[in-house]
């Protein structure tokens, strides 16, 4: 079985500290934004083995660029497959622009 290393984008990792600070501060829940940052860093992790068990998207351009996605509770974390490298380029709350958000990038 191939080992697969992880990379998280600067953008990701801001992604998540995004997504950290509106549960911990604006819905002034800090335990619950714990568990969620937790369990999306849990199963990014997990995509070193197997990770093109996730589509591809259907739409362009992202389709020609081999970007996936993988859904993590109300979230999507986006990531590129490249040689033995998983990238993680995005991570975005599921009913949020998704495709506005990954144009911008």
């Amino acid at each position: 079985m191939t080992l697969y290393n992880v990379e998280i984008t600067d953008e990701a990792l801001s992604d998540m500290d995004e997504i950290y600070y509106y549960i911990a501060v604006q819905l002034q829940a800090p335990e619950n934004a714990l568990g969620q940052y937790n369990r999306i860093a849990e199963n990014i992790l997990l995509l070193n083995t197997m990770p093109e068990r996730y589509p591809i998207i259907e739409s362009e351009p992202e389709k020609a660029r081999g970007v996936r996605f993988m859904p993590v509770d109300n979230y999507s974390v986006f990531y590129v497959i490249n040689n033995d490298r998983v990238i993680i380029t995005n991570v975005v709350y599921s009913a949020s622009d998704i495709r506005t958000r990954l144009k911008n990038n």
